[in-house]
């Protein structure tokens, strides 16, 4: 997501990074092309206009003219802007006491209310909470379908009633099943249309009288751009409503909608969809998002990633191990999987800062992955924790109970070996060496590409002048040492 804008702003303040002093024509200029990239994306106009003399005003005071970082400084006041523009948000979902607290989702058909509400219902249950799915949405029976096979993959419990014609009977009685079979939270999936019309809005309005919903979030495809932002005006003028969920953010390259919809209808972003999967419902947080869309990365949801799916005390003993040099394929396995979790490795890097915004023209295949888990898994126990009992014999083994090719094997335990002692390096090093090793990491070849070393590379370059001063009919350094 926001890839297209991200590569366009580092663009601009590359170009700014390269001067020692920057005037106002620069910063003139600099914006003309900020805001080309905003309108580019998408973004209301009205929103880009006011975007663009706010980072100017401040962009031509003195702090910034005369400071040695000028491109630095730039950057500060565009993700001060940004976050000013998506935020302040609060994403946490305020509960009421005695239960059930009533969130009713609204939106136009093909928006993703019912899979959201499924995204919905297992964010819940992660916060300890025991929610209701309620299926409230009588105009397409199959969305009724979809809700219970969402609830039954979740272990959610669903109430619907396929005979009711009647939203506001189902919308009471699914709040009373909630409250007499102590479910805490009532997510209510309320029927679309394809436009705003009369008939759906005097639904919506007589099932939130009928059960008062404490939240009504409006569910958004961020892939409409600017009919997404249009939409949710309308529906906040007949609802007021309490917060925005855009699905569909990882599809999304231009980002206009995320950008325009607080500054137009007022109502924050809560949650943002990434992905088709259940867990892909992410607490949207404006500081963490201009990071990611200037580039800077996002440690904060890196480390939360991380923290939901690693174990401290699992992680503890892998971090010795890895010191020592002594870890094996099972380790090896473990890591690959819970990386898979959090998103894959192309999600991860992006995090991470400095390394992002050189991500988007890099492919990063998460397909190996399976590969990996089938040739491990093909392994003995013994050959897992030593692999240099892996010889020919074994390899064709490994490579016919695997599905693959020997020299795939070889080239796997070639690349485990290398990662192996990388990892007892990385140990050891402060934290720019690392972010460098993960960054070696993520361009390797699973199946036998080579990782990259710094040594190594310093002895190319130390070749290549050599050459140079030979052309020349100069001395090479390495001939006057000897």
């Amino acid at each position: 997501m926001f890839d297209s804008l991200t590569q366009k702003f580092n663009n601009v303040f590359r170009s700014l990074s390269g001067r020692g002093r920057i005037t106002e024509d620069n910063v003139r200029d600099a914006m003309r092309q900020v805001r080309t990239a905003l309108l580019e994306a998408d973004v209301n106009f009205k929103v880009v206009k006011d975007f663009c003399e706010s980072v100017t005003q401040k962009a031509l005071g003195a702090e910034v003219i005369k400071s040695l970082h000028p491109g630095q400084m730039m950057i500060k006041i565009v993700n001060d802007e940004l976050t000013q523009l998506m935020g302040p948000v609060d994403s946490r979902i305020y509960y009421v006491s005695p239960g059930p607290t009533v969130i009713l989702l609204a939106g136009l058909q093909g928006s993703g209310k019912t899979t959201t509400a499924g995204k919905l219902a297992k964010y819940l249950v992660s916060k300890g909470k025991k929610p209701l799915l309620v299926a409230d949405d009588l105009q397409r029976p199959a969305a009724i379908l979809q809700l219970q096979t969402l609830g039954e993959q979740l272990g959610v419990p669903v109430h619907c009633d396929f005979d009711s014609k009647d939203p506001v009977k189902v919308a009471v009685k699914g709040v009373h099943v909630a409250r007499s079979s102590d479910r805490d939270v009532v997510v209510l999936d309320t029927a679309g249309r394809l436009h705003i019309d009369a008939d759906l809005m005097d639904e919506l309005g007589r099932v939130c009288k009928a059960v008062t919903p404490h939240q009504i979030y409006l569910v958004c495809d961020s892939m409409t751009g600017q009919d997404a932002v249009n939409s949710a005006k309308e529906f906040n003028d007949q609802l007021e409503l309490d917060g925005v969920i855009l699905t569909k953010l990882d599809g999304d390259a231009r980002g206009g909608a995320a950008l325009s919809v607080k500054a137009v209808t007022g109502k924050p972003i809560k949650f943002i969809g990434v992905g088709e999967k259940l867990d892909k419902l992410e607490e949207f947080h404006p500081d963490r998002m201009a990071g990611r869309i200037l580039g800077m990365g996002d440690v904060v949801s890196l480390v939360e990633k991380a923290q939901e799916q690693f174990d401290a005390e699992e992680a503890e003993k892998l971090q010795q191990k890895m010191a020592k040099g002594q870890l094996t394929f099972d380790d090896f396995l473990k890591q690959m999987q819970m990386m898979k979790k959090m998103g894959g490795m192309k999600d991860i890097m992006k995090l991470i800062p400095g390394i992002g915004s050189q991500m988007a023209g890099m492919d990063v295949d998460d397909g190996e992955i399976k590969r990996i888990e089938a040739i491990v898994h093909s392994m003995t126990k013994k050959e897992r924790q030593n692999p240099d009992l892996i010889d020919a014999s074994r390899r064709r083994r490994i490579a016919r109970g695997s599905g693959t090719e020997p020299h795939d094997v070889s080239g796997l335990v070639k690349t485990f070996n290398q990662t192996r002692q990388m990892m007892k390096t990385m140990s050891g090093m402060g934290m720019m060496g690392r972010m460098k090793a993960m960054k070696q990491l993520g361009n390797m070849d699973m199946f036998g590409g080579k990782v990259p070393q710094m040594k190594i590379k310093q002895r190319s370059k130390r070749k290549k002048v050599d050459r140079k001063k030979k052309a020349k009919g100069g001395q090479s350094r390495s001939k006057g040492r000897r």
